[in-house]
């Protein structure tokens, strides 16, 4: 393995971690984002009220984008599997 092969591995991962947490990540930020402008509306400041709607919507995300996670994940371990098989 050269250099060359070893910057497209480390490229192709952090491509494949974003894939795999992109989607519930920016629907925590877009969900946080709401929920602080609600608070800031309204002036309730509670933390509960801001955390479970958070917590609630990524698992929600993850579990939708389940299926193109274990894609991505897979394909990443087949471009793996095929570097150590090409050696």
């Amino acid at each position: 393995m050269n250099e060359g092969d070893a910057f497209e591995l480390v490229r192709s991962g952090l491509d494949t971690a974003l894939i795999v947490a992109g989607p519930a990540l920016a629907g925590t930020l877009v969900t946080g984002l709401i929920i602080s402008i609600l608070q800031a509306l309204t002036q309730v400041h509670e933390m509960t009220l801001a955390n479970i709607p958070k917590i609630f919507v990524s698992l929600l995300l993850t579990m939708l984008f389940l299926p193109l996670s274990f894609a991505a994940l897979r394909s990443y371990m087949d471009q793996i599997i095929q570097m150590v098989v090409a050696r």
